[in-house]
C-alpha cells in the first residue's frame, strides 16, 4: 500500500482512512496539526490516484490494511479514523479484527444497504464518467459535496485519475456495504460522528453502528454537512480526536 507518513516513528500511530474519491489530503490539515505528538499515517485507498492496487472490495481493503499493520505494527495501533468510504473499510477492519485499534472515529460512514443505489451506479456513472475530467464539473461536484474551496485542486487532480471501473467498483461497494454480526465483538473505544445536516439513512447508520459497537458514543453535530468536520474544520476536528482520547485515558 502506498502511504503519506509524518511525525516520530516511535511515537503512538494513527491511521485516517479518507473517503471515496478523495485522498490522503483529505486529513492532511489533521496530520500537520497532530504530527508532534503521533506517527501518522495517510494510506490511499485501493482504486484510488496513487494507489499501488485495483478496488476489489471494501472486505479486501481492510483485510489489507490489517496485513500492513500485522507486518509493520504488531498487529494493533493506537487510534484509526475514517471517513464515508474510509469509515466503511474502518468498520470492515474492527469488524475482522476486534482489537486492531485502541481507538477508533468513525464519521459519517453509511451502515444501511441501498440496494437501488447501488444498481444504479454503473449505468447512470457510464455515461457522466467522462465529465469527471473537466474542471467545470469538478467544480460542481466539490459544491455538492460542501468540499472547501482551497481543496479544489487536490480533489480535481485525484479524481479526475480514477480509473472508470475502479470508480463504480467502490460507490457500488459503498452503496451495498452491510455491517458484519461480527462488529458486536469490537473492543475499541469508538466515536460516531455523523452531521446534523446529513441525509436521515445516515443518521440511522450511525444509530445502527452505535447499537452494534458495544464501547461507542454517537455524536450529531449540528450544521454540518457529509464528510464536513475533517474536510472543513480540521482544526475542531483534532481537537475533537485529542478529547475523546484524554477523556478516556484519565
Amino acid at each position: 500500500m502506498h502511504f503519506v507518513q509524518c511525525g516520530n516513528p516511535g511515537a503512538k500511530t494513527v491511521i485516517f482512512l479518507h473517503g471515496g474519491g478523495l485522498s490522503t489530503w483529505n486529513f492532511r490539515d489533521e496530520a500537520e496539526m497532530l504530527q508532534g505528538r503521533f506517527h501518522v499515517l495517510l494510506p490511499i485507498l485501493d482504486g484510488h490516484h496513487g494507489s499501488d492496487h485495483k478496488f476489489t472490495s471494501i472486505e479486501e481493503n481492510a483485510a489489507r490494511m490489517i496485513r500492513y499493520i500485522d507486518s509493520r505494527f504488531q498487529g494493533k495501533v493506537f487510534l484509526i479514523a475514517g471517513l464515508s468510504l474510509g469509515g466503511q473499510v474502518l468498520v470492515e477492519m474492527l469488524s475482522q479484527r476486534n482489537n486492531i485499534c485502541e481507538f477508533a472515529m468513525i464519521e459519517s460512514t453509511l451502515a444501511l444497504p441501498t440496494k437501488a443505489t447501488a444498481m444504479l451506479v454503473r449505468p447512470v456513472f457510464s455515461l457522466c464518467y467522462p465529465l469527471v475530467k473537466k474542471r467545470w464539473y469538478a467544480k460542481l461536484q466539490c459544491k455538492a459535496l460542501h468540499i472547501r474551496d482551497s481543496l479544489f485542486e487536490d480533489y480535481f487532480r485525484d479524481s479526475s485519475q480514477i480509473k472508470k471501473d475502479d470508480m463504480i467498483a467502490f460507490l457500488k461497494a459503498n452503496a451495498a456495504y452491510t455491517v458484519k454480526g461480527s462488529l458486536s465483538h469490537c473492543c475499541a473505544k469508538t466515536l460516531i460522528l455523523v452531521g446534523g445536516k446529513e441525509r436521515e439513512i445516515m443518521k440511522k447508520s450511525a444509530k445502527l453502528l452505535r447499537e452494534t459497537i458495544q464501547r461507542s458514543v454517537l455524536e450529531e453535530i449540528p450544521g454540518y454537512y457529509h464528510g464536513d468536520f475533517s474536510l472543513n474544520h480540521p482544526q475542531e476536528f483534532s481537537r475533537k480526536l485529542l478529547d475523546w482520547i484524554s477523556d478516556r485515558t484519565q
